[in-house]
């Protein structure tokens, strides 16, 4: 049995291989790249030290050699995922700048649809992670704020982003698993909801849809909930 560390460790603080013995057959990047395939095949609950060292042809406990643990595995497939920025140059307009970022970010979210369930703090800090963090806020140089309130807006756009993009994931999710398209099935929801506001019971609900009956562009809503975060956020 591999011995598991019992302290905590960060991988990035690890060698690519612990302990002694020839040349390592495998790279992080890898490792990586197989758990990466599954998940975007299978889901993130496929994905298992069996599984990945299936895909590369070794012995399970051979790759806890390389990865001590599950999380480790994790924090290397966001990082893995998280090399896809592309970081142009400051435009000098940050709003623009991060709102463009934000957009990568949704895509990638879509691309790997188990991103957001292991969005947290705790994989904060891998090489492309701090990339990412480091141009973010090369992007506010010109922002008069302390250093602590610049985090805080990364930290609510990378929420805001991870929340709605999950609630894309799972309603597309959900209406692939539905005997019926999801045009059907709003047509079923609107029906519904017109004959209920046509029973009086909700007169702002009445007066609010006939006002803007939709229907919504996601895209548009995306822009304005991060724009109303820029504006809590802007001094100027």
């Amino acid at each position: 049995m591999v011995e598991r560390p019992a302290v905590p460790e960060v991988i990035w603080a690890r060698p690519e291989r612990a302990g002694r013995g020839p040349r390592p057959a495998y790279r992080r990047a890898d490792i990586a790249a197989a758990a990466v395939r599954i998940a975007d095949a299978e889901g993130l609950d496929a994905v298992s030290m069996r599984k990945v060292a299936a895909e590369l042809g070794c012995g399970t406990m051979s790759l806890y050699n390389y990865v001590p643990r599950k999380e480790d595995l994790y924090e290397l497939m966001l990082d893995a995922v998280s090399a896809g920025y592309d970081y142009p140059e400051p435009s000098g307009d940050w709003r623009a700048d991060i709102l463009a970022l934000a957009h990568q970010a949704r895509r990638m979210m879509h691309r790997h649809t188990w991103v957001p369930r292991l969005m947290s703090p705790v994989y904060g800090f891998s090489p492309n992670t701090l990339r990412y963090l480091e141009y973010t806020l090369s992007c506010l140089d010109g922002v008069d704020a302390r250093f602590g309130e610049k985090m805080e807006l990364v930290a609510m756009v990378n929420g805001v982003v991870t929340t709605y993009t999950a609630n894309e994931i799972a309603t597309a999710e959900r209406s692939r698993s539905l005997p019926w398209t999801e045009e059907q099935e709003q047509a079923a929801r609107t029906g519904y909801l017109i004959s209920q506001i046509s029973t009086g019971k909700y007169p702002r609900l009445a007066a609010g849809f006939a006002e803007d009956p939709g229907p919504i562009d996601p895209e548009e809503v995306f822009d304005r909930a991060l724009t109303r975060l820029f504006d809590s956020f802007d001094r100027g």
